[in-house]
């Protein structure tokens, strides 16, 4: 019991400490605001975005942009965007009554325009055709690259302006206000619960200052604990009982720890202190701006953060997110009632709960929090009035007015270059990541992460880079500085299907490593590692079940010149070569060879089959190939001191020395093939090395047809066919044919024709091309019909089954039903082009027919 009071006691004191602290904050915190705003607030250097116009540490004048050619939704408010704003006034009224302690709400702000507006019809749900932004971590990843970070005006205080998502993404540059209206509008447009966030946040947040984050390229996947236990057996041997003290080892081995990990400790102390941010005076009152994604929709199982500065995904219980004022979307507003003195620990994101969340628009007959009729009458008596209480009930029904924003466009450009100047670096802790847009560098490189061994950034100790459009198919790099190991990762489809590549050079018979795509190869080779003396194969997937090959080669002698054999080649001799195979389970075990031995310079063959069931010992062959002398011309004379034969586990005789010099034929045939095989890998390995010299010299990059902006033989045809009229391309392609000649037979090819004759030529074949014309657009039209009906049954069956599919399953749906609508405007196009240039091919055959001297003098220029 004294220990209870004592707690209680020691609580009641760091109560009021805190209520102290609180009270001289509150004190001071109008000093800090005038301070704060007279200062020039600057970006850390430590973000790097390497565009001259575009870059924070600049400064962009606003108010010199041109804004006369916006919309008329941006300089006036409708009459419900009025009535929503006298709404937000009066909301903010109560709640400033209620609320005293509490900062003002940022309700509405004035737009570029200068017009306020409802900061809920500022979110302009979209979703942008392409498939990387159908999901969040696209979105997010997107907004980061493309904006460049401006600082708020005061770190405390909200802006006081906020513009359209329509405008940010023109001028490429906003604050964290800016950053998550954009990133809201287009998770709301790819399906997700997801609204904006006022807050408070760490200064590291808030001013983007990674350099004592990890890089996120760089952490670990969380390892799923193995969850199959093996299960003891009752009836296993016992082992001997172990005599030594047990205490005695985790003594020493404590003590070996202890002498390990001093220096490592220090080392650690040392850095923390280093990587220890200094104090913050505003800390728990910097404003900042950040995106709330509630789970349930897209199959989002956990509430989560985003911080769009950055694009991370971050918990609710993260630290660095330490109070929430306000959240809202495009279709309401809601007002934090919680107690944020933990952060964002202890909130529950139920925005359906009233009186942990004050709702402005409530369509349902849940009153919101009002003052109270004595109150009212007392605050409000001159203002209000009973009519103004019954409009109020109206108003909680009243609907959010749609957005005043124009759509949001991202042309393809734009998408693929991201960055102003195509460029951004970032620093973190120990490491830098730069990324570049594609095509921008010659050698197709698009991102490159340096990783440091110190904090200072000058010791480099590993480089990875990451590569795109190259016609190589070279994927990655990663460079160990401390090794000098370099490893290139290829996507499929490399001329020699490559799949990975290690090398500290070059140049040939050097050690490396290659991988291979085995499904693309007909020999099924997966990896070949090869060193000064040695070259090792693996195999998978082969017929005969080898699964490796290791051969070893001598040094080398003088030049040999052989009869028929290029007289510059002198290949390293084969010391031995070794294959091993997997089990073949329609041979018996001591008939299937697992691991066969070619000693050349011993002529010597071992062969090692598969051990039987039960047996712990397996049969053996070991052949002593013949001399030259003991050779009658070509064949091999046997003896049976020639063979030695060991089989495991049976007592029958031996076996005849006919199957035995049969099978030795066959191994020295075998091994003549195998010699050939080696030198085809060496050659083999020989071609890729200046290959891939001449891929590294000679770097290209691949272009899709359907880029006419960078496809330089595409674009010209494009051009020279906007150029040429749709007359001169349709009479290029009937220049080579003879028109007349179908209708002329029918007449029999009479050089003379009367004029009923020369009229009744012209006349069919002016029919027939009419009605070709007609049918080619009776064609296109029924397509478009068909494909138009089977889009309206394919959205009544996702209407239908919606709730039904997973994410991916939707993506899938919505990716395909673009193509689908796409389609359908080709079709509409074609349909509408073959309409407007009908009249004008029939005109020009009959011209055509006027002048063709087969017909002219029955019908002269008239």
């Amino acid at each position: 019991g004294g220990r209870m009071e004592v707690l209680e006691e020691k609580e009641e004191e760091e109560q009021r400490e805190e209520e102290l602290k609180a009270l001289e904050i509150s004190d001071n915190l109008q000093d800090v605001e005038t301070k704060v705003s007279v200062e020039q607030v600057c970006v850390p250097t430590y973000y790097l975005c390497l565009s001259a116009s575009f870059c924070p540490g600049n400064d962009f004048d606003w108010s010199s942009t041109d804004m006369s050619q916006l919309p008329s939704s941006y300089k006036t408010n409708s009459l419900k965007e009025k009535k929503l704003l006298h709404i937000a006034d009066h909301f903010l009224q109560q709640y400033a009554h209620l609320c005293p302690d509490r900062k003002p709400l940022f309700l509405h702000r004035v737009n570029e325009c200068g017009v306020e507006k409802f900061v809920s019809t500022t979110v302009r749900p979209t979703l942008l055709p392409y498939a990387e932004l159908y999901h969040w971590d696209g979105c997010a990843s997107f907004v980061s690259d493309y904006l460049t970070m401006e600082p708020l005006e005061s770190p405390i205080t909200p802006p006081s302006s906020l513009y359209s998502p329509t405008t940010i993404l023109k001028y490429q540059r906003g604050n964290c206000f800016d950053f998550s209206v954009l990133l809201c509008s287009m998770l709301i447009g790819a399906g997700y619960d997801a609204y904006c966030v006022h807050g408070y946040a760490t200064r590291e947040i808030c001013t983007l200052d990674e350099t004592l984050e990890l890089c996120p390229l760089l952490r670990k996947p969380q390892e799923v604990p193995k969850e199959g236990m093996k299960k003891s057996n009752k009836y296993r041997v016992k082992p001997p009982p172990d005599l030594q003290s047990k205490f005695e080892l985790q003594q020493e081995a404590k003590k070996k720890a202890e002498t390990e990990a001093a220096p490592k400790n220090k080392e650690r102390e040392e850095e923390k202190e280093v990587e220890k941010p200094e104090h913050d005076p505003l800390h728990g009152l910097r404003v900042h701006a950040w995106v709330l994604v509630l789970s349930g929709k897209k199959d989002v199982p956990e509430t989560f953060f985003i911080n769009p500065f950055t694009g991370n995904s971050h918990s609710t219980m993260d630290e660095c997110f330490l109070g929430i004022e306000s959240v809202w979307n495009h279709k309401n507003y809601w007002v934090n009632m919680q107690d944020c003195r933990n952060g964002c620990k202890d909130l529950i994101f139920d925005l359906s709960d009233t009186i942990r969340w004050e709702i402005m628009l409530s369509g349902s007959s849940k009153p919101l929090q009002l003052l109270s009729d004595a109150e009212e009458e007392k605050e409000f008596a001159d203002k209000e009035t009973d009519d103004t209480q019954e409009k109020e009930e109206e108003d909680m029904s009243f609907d959010m007015p749609p957005s005043w924003v124009a759509p949001i466009q991202i042309y393809p450009r734009e998408f693929e270059t991201r960055c102003s100047e195509g460029r951004k670096v970032i620093l973190y802790k120990k490491a830098k990541l730069e990324k570049w847009a594609p095509y921008l560098n010659g050698n197709g490189l698009v991102k490159r992460l340096t990783v440091y061994a110190d904090l200072d950034c000058t010791e480099v100790v590993e480089v990875r880079e990451w590569f795109k459009n190259r016609e190589d198919m070279l994927d990655m790099r990663e460079v160990n500085k401390q090794t000098q190991l370099t490893t290139d990762y290829f996507s499929p489809g490399h001329l020699l299907s490559l799949k990975a590549y290690t090398y500290t050079s070059l140049e040939p018979e050097t050690e490396y490593t290659m991988e291979f795509y085995n499904e693309a190869r007909v020999d099924g080779l997966q990896k070949r590692v090869e060193t000064a003396n040695e070259m090792t194969e693996y195999f998978a997937g082969r017929d005969d079940f080898l699964h490796v090959r290791y051969m070893e080669f001598g040094k080398r002698g003088k030049k040999i010149h052989l009869v028929g054999t290029r007289t510059d080649i002198n290949s390293r001799p084969i010391v031995q070569i070794k294959e091993c195979f997997h089990r073949n389970p329609e041979k018996p075990a001591d008939e299937d060879v697992a691991e066969r031995i070619f000693l050349i310079r011993e002529d010597m063959i071992q062969l090692t089959y598969h051990l039987k069931d039960k047996y712990i010992t397996a049969s053996k062959k070991d052949f002593f190939k013949a001399a030259e002398g003991d050779r009658k011309g070509n064949e091999i004379v046997m003896a049976p001191e020639m063979c030695i034969t060991y089989q495991a586990g049976s007592s029958e005789k031996e076996e005849k020395l006919l199957h035995l010099y049969e099978l030795l034929l066959e191994l020295t045939a075998e091994e003549k093939q195998l010699k050939q095989q080696v030198r085809q890998s060496e050659a083999e390995a020989l071609k890729i090395l200046k290959i891939r010299e001449n891929e590294e010299t000679n770097v290209k990059l691949t272009v899709s047809i359907y880029n006419t902006e960078r496809n330089e033989k595409r674009r010209q045809q494009y051009e020279a066919m906007k150029n040429t009229t749709e007359d001169e391309l349709w009479g290029r392609g009937e220049q080579d044919l003879d028109y007349l000649e179908p209708f002329l037979i029918q007449v029999g090819h009479r050089e003379k024709m009367t004029k009923g004759q020369a009229l009744r030529v012209r006349d069919d074949c002016l029919t027939d091309l009419k009605h070709r014309l007609i049918n080619k657009a009776n064609i296109i039209q029924a397509r478009l019909e068909k494909a138009a009906e089977e889009l309206q049954k394919k959205d009544q069956w996702f209407q239908q089954n919606q709730n039904r599919l997973s994410a991916e399953e939707k993506d899938d749906f919505l990716a395909r039903r673009s193509e689908t609508t796409f389609h359908i405007q080709i079709l509409a196009l074609r349909l509408n082009r073959e309409k407007q240039t009908a009249p004008q091919k029939y005109l020009a055959l009959e011209e055509k027919l006027r002048r063709d001297p087969r017909l002219a003098e029955h019908f002269g220029h008239t």
